[in-house]
């Protein structure tokens, strides 16, 4: 039985490093791609005549330990571990906690949660500790979702969130933890002052909306970027005969299409 758990952890914590899938479109027994998990446990099983012998159809149907059931309570119990683990790394320091919103592919509103912190040897520390589904972000569900992590210490918020001195979800947090600090996030407030004042600049909004379309018109159509990238292509080599460009690794690289956020700080620049 040991050897068995300890074959699908050591696949489900290889997956879960590289941020690979697990199942497949078709897991059957006769199906020639079974998914990312069973394959790998098929190749630990060819190669160690131990897990051979006690996984998949050696072992017995109810202990097989490869149910999507079982797979999740894995995961569930090394995100546990995980967070136990910069628990204790953090010990009694004092800490930061990060929030951020994201949309995913699906259009799920997403809420992404890191801690910030000194550790002992007086390195700063960025731990990622879990990202959730919220259907609002209002204050008080924000406030929810952390608590449902087990985070309610010192908060850094972005701007859009925290609406008023005693508004929003700095006083629901402070109410019930009086040492809890609130720091503005001044790089995003500082973005937002930026944009606001470049666009009320006539010939800057101007530009930025002809880059604005230029990127719709270019972008729509495979071929237009293949004629973007052979012309910037072509204008790298040039400056390269001329000694215009500095060479090295990871430089001159093929470009993309890169949009501009008015809360994505340097966004514009990159765009340009």
């Amino acid at each position: 039985y040991r050897t068995c758990l300890n074959a699908s952890v050591d696949c489900i914590r290889f997956f879960l490093r590289q941020g690979m899938t697990f199942r497949g479109n078709d897991e059957s027994k006769n199906s020639k791609n079974q998914g990312n998990f069973l394959e790998l446990l098929k190749f630990l099983g060819n190669h160690n005549e131990d897990i051979n012998n006690v996984t998949l159809c050696n072992a017995p149907k109810n202990q097989q330990m490869i149910a999507p059931e079982i797979q999740k309570d894995i995961v569930n119990a090394t995100a546990i571990e995980t967070t136990n683990a910069i628990i204790k790394e953090l010990g009694n320091s004092l800490f930061s906690i990060w929030v951020d919103e994201a949309r995913d592919i699906s259009s799920k509103e997403q809420m992404a949660v890191a801690l910030h912190f000194v550790n002992r040897e007086g390195c700063v520390i960025e731990r990622f500790i879990g990202i959730m589904h919220v259907s609002s972000t209002t204050f008080l569900s924000l406030k929810m979702a952390i608590e449902a992590l087990s985070l309610s210490m010192v908060q850094a918020y972005h701007a859009f969130e925290v609406k008023g001195e005693f508004g929003g979800l700095k006083s629901l947090v402070i109410k019930e933890n009086k040492s809890a600090h609130y720091i503005h996030c001044f790089a995003h407030q500082l973005q937002l002052v930026l944009v606001a004042t470049a666009k009320n600049h006539v010939h800057v909004a101007l530009l930025f909306n002809i880059v604005t379309n230029l990127l719709n018109i270019v972008g729509a159509s495979c071929k237009r970027r293949d004629q973007l990238r052979d012309k910037h292509v072509g204008c790298v080599f040039k400056a390269l005969e001329k000694n215009g460009l500095v060479t090295g690794k990871c430089l001159n690289q093929e470009i993309g299409l890169k949009r501009h956020g008015d809360t994505c700080w340097g966004s514009h620049y990159g765009t340009l």
